[in-house]
C-alpha cells in the first residue's frame, strides 16, 4: 500500500508517519531525509543535490525522483510505505505514478489552520546533530535549549521563523492544494482534522487504515 500524507508545513505529517511505522511497519519515506542523507554520504545524487542547494535553489524533480526510486526499490518498501511530504505538485504526482503501481493508494489531507501552523513551527526546535525535534510548549527538552538524546544545543530552523512560515504557506496553498482535488477525483482522499493533539490526528488516520489493512475495531477508534 502506498500511503500519501498531504498537509501544510507543521500539519503533523512526520508525526503521523512515525506512528504508522510503529503500528503497521510501513517505512516512512521523506524526500527531505533522503536528500540530507545523500548529501551527508556524498553519493553521486547527493553531490548533485548539494550543488543545487549551495546555489540557493531547490533540488530539481529529476534528482528527487531518482532518490525516491532508489529508496522504494529496497526490500522494506515492498509491502507498503508512507510518503511524508511528497508529492508536493501535480507534476510530482504524475512522476510518482510513473514509477509504477504500489498496490492500493490511500491519501490523507491533514488539514490545519494557518494560525495553528504558525503557533507550532515558531515554537519548534531541532537538534542539528541527531535531528530530534522538540516543541517549546508541547514537547520541551528536559534541559532548556539542549537535546535530550545527544546533548547538542538546539536550534530554530531558518524556515521556522514567522516571516518564512507565511511564505511557505503561500507556496503550499498555491502549489500543493491542487493535489487535493486530484486525489478527491480519484476517490482515495481522506480528510483528517490536524488542529488538535497529534494523538487525535493519528486516530483519525487509523480509523481509515485499520479496516483497509484487516484491523477492524483496532486502536484507531
Amino acid at each position: 500500500m502506498r500511503i500519501i500524507l498531504l498537509g501544510a508545513p507543521g500539519s503533523g505529517k512526520g508525526t503521523v508517519a512515525e506512528a504508522l511505522r510503529a503500528v503497521y511497519g510501513f517505512p516512512k519515506i521523506s524526500t527531505g531525509d533522503l536528500l540530507r542523507e545523500a548529501v551527508r554520504e556524498k553519493t553521486s545524487l547527493g553531490l548533485v543535490a548539494a550543488s543545487q542547494m549551495g546555489k540557493g535553489g531547490l533540488v530539481d524533480d529529476a534528482t528527487v525522483l531518482a532518490l525516491l526510486r532508489e529508496r522504494l526499490a529496497k526490500a522494506d518498501c515492498q509491502g507498503g510505505y508512507v510518503l511524508d511530504g511528497f508529492p508536493r505538485t501535480l507534476a510530482q504526482a504524475d512522476s510518482l505514478e510513473a514509477l509504477g503501481p504500489a498496490g492500493p493508494e490511500t491519501v490523507f489531507d491533514l488539514q490545519v489552520s494557518d494560525e495553528t501552523v504558525l503557533a507550532r513551527l515558531a515554537n519548534r526546535r531541532t537538534c542539528p546533530s541527531c535531528e530530534a525535534i522538540y516543541h517549546l510548549v508541547n514537547k520541551p527538552p528536559k534541559t532548556p535549549g539542549v537535546c535530550d538524546v545527544c546533548g547538542t544545543a538546539l536550534v530554530q530552523r531558518n524556515d521556522d521563523t514567522p516571516e518564512v512560515i507565511r511564505e511557505r504557506l503561500k507556496t503550499y496553498h498555491a502549489k500543493t492544494e491542487p493535489l487535493i482535488a486530484r486525489y478527491a477525483a480519484k476517490g482515495n482522499l481522506h480528510v483528517v482534522d490536524g488542529n488538535g493533539p497529534s494523538e487525535a490526528e493519528v486516530r483519525g488516520v487509523r480509523r481509515v487504515l485499520d479496516p483497509l489493512l484487516g484491523r477492524p475495531g483496532g486502536a484507531g477508534k
